[in-house]
């Protein structure tokens, strides 16, 4: 059966930065490690060169969405080559075969009744004379009130917005009040789809979190998606002059379209892939599971094309334990602040797999990633090949010794085969590698304890036959991390004397005795120390970029921020109220429900601290209300007041009184 893999299509609207390469990497790995196991893979990426960021950015700079798209995606197609992320083709989603693939696909949904007409209100700019879509809109959130973009609440409950369900609309171009005007536009029937995305959710494999999350989301709510927007940049909808499809219609499609155009060089078939039983594997980051465990297999399904198997879900990334924020300078550019330094790719992919499990959150930090890179590379798996290596060729003529090899070594090996295995095939990356560091370090026992500089003088067979297990303990450890770090086990590969490419070497051939006599290379040091000076170079730069961030975003708060006056704040009712009862909303990870006393009285309350706080060590704390705020529904749950709470670096921290105090007392 065919294996397809594909990654998530980084956006063609900014540079590559460290929470691109959470996913990219990893499916590189898993990619390599299959071909390693004997698998046929095809691997597939490109760009997502359409959707209104992409136009508001050009407009800004100048440029023609065209223009700009093809900038990055050439600047991702060299950040990856760099990254030894080897696609087998990477594409652009604004390429003929993904418009001629969208099209397709979109005239076989409304053929089979999938897609349909519907007129809605929509924001519309007088001033501009034009429909506002997406991220030229913003307004007011119809769920919970909270300011919010046009097509997703980001500053409140994270709602996915439709076209024409923002209130109180305001043009991001010109600043100016957007009217509503009635205009037709086309929607996917995705309600229709609620028992098959059960169905088939219960049976797709991939990241347990990935799964589940969907699930919740199609059994509490299933709306029909709009797929058109007022705009001239993206695939145009059929049959129409001034619509295009939406950005999360054509960007999977152009999946199949980079299938189509790799199939068309190689004299292969596309519908072996994406028409016939295959198995489709997407690795994507957790940001984007709604739009392909939901959106995406109805479509196909709708449209008759061949059902993703899997779905990996990368965990989120955070920079020096803070969440990843480029807007405050937390974030660390793959070409600036890595490649350009002059570090190897191979040591960020090794910590990017070796970090955590994959579906967990991943933590950067210039002094975590020195230290591993000194103490697991450079002071135990390096060590032990540049031991194993300079003392046979120092000792036994540059050859590989005569001798039998452990058996207890090639059970070793095996047993690590068998680990390296099941990590890939559980998409547990850390497994994997852990695994391989486990027989770097019984190497450097196994060396230490058999003292071959002894034996060497006293019994010159046996230390022959003790060097020989190490260099296949060697031979062993570069096969298997390959996939992980190819360029430095390609150059321990020529280092063993080992002729061709590691990479075409089976995951079986690292049992396979390494032939006594046979000539060994030069040994070299294939890992060198991360100096204490130079990593705190690299800090300092990341701690200016935090710095300049602070003070520009300082700047702008305090322009935008207006005063108000005594008797404004004096309109306020704010109480100290006490939770009775805290329970999660489904279908949401931020949210809570709490029931409040503020004094005779119990307030339903739905605030979003569920990840700072657990709902059961909420019972009974005093907290800050805000009692007459306008009452607004968030997952379809009213909220009859706020809780008040500081945001420290994105966490909600809840404001309570030092000392205590009556429930219902005044704030003032």
């Amino acid at each position: 059966m065919p294996i397809l893999v594909t990654c998530g299509l980084p956006y063609a609207n900014g540079p590559c930065h460290l929470g691109h390469l959470r996913t990219y990497v990893p499916a590189d790995i898993f990619v390599r490690g299959l071909r390693k196991m004997g698998k046929e893979v095809l691997f597939v990426c490109g760009s997502d060169s359409h959707g209104t960021p992409i136009v508001v950015n050009a407009e800004a700079q100048g440029m023609t969405p065209k223009a700009l798209s093809i900038k990055y995606h050439q600047h991702f197609d060299e950040i990856f080559q760099g990254m030894e992320i080897d696609f087998d083709f990477f594409g652009d989603t604004d390429d003929p075969a993904c418009h001629n693939r969208t099209k397709e696909m979109v005239e076989a949904l409304m053929e089979n009744g999938y897609v349909y007409p519907r007129e809605i209100d929509l924001a519309y700019c007088p001033k501009c004379e034009r429909f506002l879509p997406d991220r030229y809109v913003e307004g007011e959130c119809p769920y919970c009130g909270k300011p919010a973009r046009g097509d997703e609440c980001d500053m409140g409950c994270g709602r996915h917005l439709e076209p024409g369900e923002i209130k109180n609309a305001i043009c991001k171009v010109c600043g100016g009040r957007a009217e509503y005007r009635k205009q037709t536009h086309y929607f996917f029937r995705l309600s229709g789809f609620r028992d098959f995305l059960l169905e088939h959710l219960q049976t797709l494999g991939g990241t347990a979190s990935a799964r589940n999350y969907a699930t919740e989301w199609v059994r509490s709510e299933l709306k029909d998606w709009c797929i058109t927007r007022n705009m001239a940049w993206g695939v145009r909808f059929p049959g129409s002059d001034d619509l295009v499809v939406y950005v999360w219609v054509d960007a999977p499609i152009g999946y199949i379209a980079f299938t189509e155009e790799w199939c068309a060089r190689s004299g292969r078939d596309w519908e072996d892939y994406w028409k016939k039983p295959s198995q489709i594997i997407h690795f994507i980051g957790g940001d984007i599971v709604y739009h392909h465990c939901i959106f995406w297999p109805a479509m196909l399904k709708g449209a008759g094309y061949t059902l993703p198997s899997a779905v990996v879900a990368s965990g989120m990334l955070k920079i020096d334990d803070k969440k990843f924020s480029k807007s405050r300078g937390n974030v660390i550019w793959v070409k600036d602040d890595y490649m350009d330094r002059g570090l190897h790719p191979d040591l960020l992919r090794y910590y990017l797999a070796s970090y955590t499990a994959h579906n967990k959150e991943v933590n950067f930090a210039w002094n975590i990633f020195a230290d591993k890179v000194n103490s697991e590379l450079v002071g135990a798996f390096g060590n032990f090949i540049n031991r194993a290596l300079t003392f046979s060729v120092k000792n036994f003529e540059g050859k590989v010794p005569e001798g039998k090899i452990d058996a207890d070594v090639l059970a070793r090996i095996e047993e690590t085969m068998a680990e390296v295995v099941s990590g890939l095939e559980e998409y547990e990356f850390k497994k994997a590698t852990d695994s391989v560091m486990t027989l770097a370090d019984y190497g450097n026992t196994y060396f230490q304890s058999h003292e071959p500089w002894k034996l060497v003088k006293s019994d010159k067979d046996a230390a022959g036959s003790v060097l020989r297990s190490c260099l296949q303990i060697a031979k062993a450890l570069v096969i298997l991390m390959e996939p992980v770090m190819p360029a430095k086990m390609q150059n321990a590969w020529k280092q063993l004397g080992m002729p061709g490419e590691v990479s075409k070497i089976a995951l079986e051939d690292a049992l396979v005795p390494l032939d006594s006599g046979q000539s060994l290379g030069t040994p070299e040091i294939l890992f060198d120390r991360l100096e204490e000076k130079f990593v705190k170079e690299l800090e300092k730069i990341f701690m200016d970029r935090i710095k300049e961030a602070g003070s520009k975003g300082k700047g702008t708060q305090d322009k935008k921020k207006e005063e108000i006056s005594f008797e404004d704040f004096q309109s306020m009712d704010i109480r100290i109220g006490e939770i009775k009862n805290a329970e999660a909303i489904k279908g949401s990870n931020k949210l809570l429900k709490l029931n409040v006393d503020i004094g005779g009285e119990i307030r339903q309350v739905v605030a979003g601290i569920a990840q700072s706080y657990a709902k059961e060590d909420l019972v009974g704390t005093k907290v800050v209300v805000l009692v007459n705020l306008k009452p607004a529904k968030l997952f379809g749950i009213e909220s009859q007041a706020m809780l008040l709470a500081a945001d420290v670096e994105g966490r909600a921290v809840l404001l309570r009184p030092r000392e205590a105090v009556e429930t219902g007392t005044k704030v003032r």
